[in-house]
């Protein structure tokens, strides 16, 4: 299993991460947690300068979500229907760069001496400031400290503010603020997660343009046909006079600011820079919109920006904060994973939420399933207007996915991508990929949980439903029934991607049966409640008058395998009849086993790579009693590796709910702090998004006891034994709901809204903005 790098810690600080001095060591680790996005913008947390230490300690990577670049791929023995083209995020021009030159010195962190360093991401008010002292070869020592900031309400802006301070010298300075359009892509190598199968630059120059105190590079994708404008415009002030001149080298431009310093006065160096790309406007209209937003940026001014960042920050946190007391390192995990989620999630209906977010190359930017089964809620209960904006993201695809299921030979209906960036199916390797066809479950799943949330019909009418029903139709294309009258899915794979196209699946199989009948249930709404737009629908899907009552005849007798000497849910028809893998006989440095075992003897074996029966238990709470639950927690941990990030919160949860209490808070602090203590070994190359929002999922479904069934609120609270309390918010049916839970007792305050009704243990309780808070001691609870 993963074992963590016990080499690498912060101060414990609720509101941030600290590093106090400058570690070499964690140099490509740490540029991954203090990265800086918006959704948009995601700049490594890189040194402005560079960093000139040995190869393989830094990846200065800036990359825009939703931004790629495609070629085909290529596979020595083809077949029908395989993935035909890869999308991979691009690592964008690099505009943050700053050179820093003390007469002919240059400086380096790698070179000279450091002392009194100090670089800290504050989660509050969404800088990255950094500030030290450093000596150069020759003896010159300055005093350095820069913010940066990727502005939250402007998705194509980002800026630096950076003073110099010479402390034992007077003399010339220059400083050279660029922009570095020869940029390439991390190669992946053997690990399929790390980066993409691209070498080389995939950006050609277009043009190249500077004026005054700005420049910026246009510059085209190969083979997707993009045009992207990088640009930057910069200002020194000091007491003395600056000469500028352009500065130009290849395909890197900028402005060479030369001065003379006085010993102990401060240089004051400020940049903002600007993304625009033909995936958002006309791409004659780039360059002029680049232009206009540098101007008003700097007009505006750097602390006005930092002004707006802490605003939006404060109204996320008044919605979104969890708070623990008890455990200070599970504290600062928590606000540390859902400020990266913030950072991370696409907000335009156009761009999703990528696996590593916007942090590194990881998994080539892909979204997955991922989306929908963890970070959604996480979104929905605490910023639903976002989670809107990911179930857009899906409806703007739609097109796409109904010609996928063409390929697939479904002759109606729609088929998703397992892998994606803009829609199109990229998974080359299908057994782990195309065969999950549970990803238009999950997608169904997420519009369920938004509509029982939200209540939001409009959104249904217009987008959801439509969705929901051209996905189920695959159920029926892909499925039959065997002899017995079940309902059966064949050749597919579920969650757990170490066991491939299996029949019967057991959480592809539940999972469908609820998007079957969430189907027929919702056309009935829509009939019955928006007669025009049923009509609309029915007409663009050529809808049969009979396919509903299809649907429900399939979901009833769906086959759900069940062993009934062990009394579990046996994960698929085959799962019981394989050997148990042999975890006594594998050293723990063959772990994760998909880069040491070839796929076909894992394939052969009992075993998991993550949730997948157990992740059902959560989803579909209701269909399953508590000894259902216990006994198949009890069988699927004893086979399950957590090789995969997504899989410790879902354990956690499920033990919590079962009475385990000590493996739900050792399950959920693995998942609380998998990023911040490099867990599973690969942060380097990105955030791991799925895993920080299961941190929330965490404590909501598992120490809260949160679920929602069929539209109805209820929990189930739990005190973990080192906590004194935690407390978290949700949003529901237009009320904001805070649930404080201490030593014996629960307190439930309604922050806004008029009324709210849920269950607490099977307790019904009523609140309304009149009597807006309700405490319920322990002895109280069922």
């Amino acid at each position: 299993m993963p074992q963590p790098s016990h080499n690498h810690t912060f101060p414990l600080d609720p509101w941030r991460v600290c590093e106090t001095g400058l570690d070499t060591a964690n140099n490509f680790l740490n540029e991954t947690l203090f990265a800086l996005g918006n959704g948009y913008i995601g700049l490594r947390g890189c040194h402005e300068e560079g960093y000139s230490g040995p190869a393989g300690q830094s990846l200065d990577g800036t990359y825009l979500n939703g931004f790629y670049e495609s070629e085909p791929i290529v596979y020595p023995e083809g077949a029908y229907g395989l993935a035909r083209n890869n999308q991979f995020m691009l690592n964008v021009p690099n505009a943050k760069g700053i050179e820093l030159w003390i007469g002919d010195e240059r400086f380096d962190l790698a070179q000279g001496t450091v002392a009194a360093y100090k670089r800290e991401l504050d989660f509050r008010t969404g800088v990255l400031a950094r500030s030290l002292e450093w000596t150069s070869p020759g003896g010159k020592r300055v005093a350095l400290a820069s913010r940066r900031v990727v502005a939250f309400d402007d998705k194509h802006l980002f800026a630096i503010d950076y003073h110099v301070t010479p402390l034992n010298f007077s003399g010339p300075l220059r400083l050279v603020s660029q922009v570095d359009g020869a940029v390439k892509n991390q190669e992946a190598g053997d690990d399929p997660r790390v980066g993409s199968a691209v070498s080389g630059p995939t950006l050609r120059l277009v043009a190249l343009e500077q004026g005054g105190t700005t420049s910026s590079i246009t510059q085209r994708t190969h083979n997707s046909g993009f045009v992207l404008v990088s640009a930057i415009d910069t200002d020194v002030s000091c007491c003395g006079a600056v000469q500028v001149r352009a500065y130009q080298a290849g395909q890197v431009a900028g402005q060479s600011f030369e001065l003379h310093a006085g010993q102990g006065e401060t240089v004051r160096l400020t940049k903002f820079g600007v993304y625009y790309s033909s995936r958002d406007y006309a791409k004659q209209e780039l360059a002029a919109l680049a232009q206009e937003a540098l101007a008003q940026a700097r007009a505006n001014g750097f602390e006005a920006l930092c002004t707006r960042q802490a605003a939006y920050l404060a109204d996320f946190w008044a919605r979104a904060d969890v708070e623990i007391a008890g455990d200070d390192a599970l504290q600062q995990g928590i606000h540390f994973n859902q400020f990266h989620l913030l950072q991370s999630v696409g907000r335009d209906g156009k761009t999703n939420i990528a696996a590593k977010g916007v942090t590194g190359e990881g998994y080539e930017g892909h979204y997955f399933w991922d989306t929908e089964i963890y970070i959604f809620p996480f979104f929905l209960y605490s910023k639903p207007e976002i989670a809107r904006k990911l179930l857009d993201y899906r409806y703007a695809g739609l097109a796409q996915a109904r010609e996928r299921a063409r390929q697939m030979s479904h002759a109606k209906g729609a088929l998703y991508p397992w892998r994606t960036i803009a829609g199109e199916e990229c998974s080359a390797y299908y057994p782990a990929g195309t065969a999950q066809y549970h990803i238009n479950a999950d997608i169904a799943y997420s519009i369920k949980l938004y509509y029982e949330a939200t209540g939001d019909l409009d959104f249904m009418a217009q987008a959801g439903a439509e969705i929901v029903l051209e996905t189920a139709r695959i159920w029926l294309g892909i499925g039959s029934y065997d002899r017995g009258g079940r309902f059966c899915i064949n050749e597919v794979t579920g969650p757990d991607e170490y066991t491939a196209l299996v029949n019967n699946n057991y959480y592809t199989n539940a999972m469908a049966r609820m998007h079957l009948r969430f189907a027929a249930d919702m056309l009935d709404t829509i009939r019955s409640e928006r007669a025009g737009d049923f009509a609309r629908i029915a007409s663009a899907t050529s809808l049969d008058e009979g396919e509903a009552a299809e649907w429900r005849r399939a979901a009833n007798v769906m086959a759900l395998p069940y062993d009934a000497a062990l009394g579990i849910h046996e994960q698929d028809d085959s799962f019981l009849s394989k050997k148990v893998w042999d975890f006594a006989a594998t050293p723990k440095e063959n772990y994760p086993l998909l880069l040491n075992y070839h796929p076909l003897v894992i394939y052969r074996h009992q075993v998991c790579k993550q949730a997948d029966v157990v992740l059902a238990l959560l989803l579909l709470s209701d269909q399953f009693t508590l000894d259902d639950k216990k006994r198949d927690f009890d069988y699927y941990e004893a086979v399950t590796t957590h090789d995969s990030s997504l899989s410790s919160c879902i354990f956690s949860i499920i033990a919590s709910e079962v009475g385990y209490h000590d493996k739900a808070y050792d399950y959920f602090m693995e998942t609380a702090r998998l990023d911040l203590d490099d867990t599973h070994g690969n942060t380097h190359y990105g955030v791991h998004t799925a895993a920080m929002a299961g941190t929330w999922m965490g404590v909501a479904y598992g120490f809260g006891g949160m679920r929602v069934t069929g539209g109805e609120l209820r929990f189930a609270p739990t005190l973990p034994i080192k906590w004194t309390h935690y407390q978290f918010q949700v949003h529901i049916r237009g009320a904001l709901l805070r649930i404080r839970v201490e030593q014996g007792a629960a307190e439930y305050t309604l922050m806004n809204g008029e009324a709210l009704q849920f269950a607490h243990h099977g307790r019904t309780i009523s609140l309304t903005s009149a009597a807006p808070s309700a405490r319920i001691d322990r002895k109280h609870a069922a």
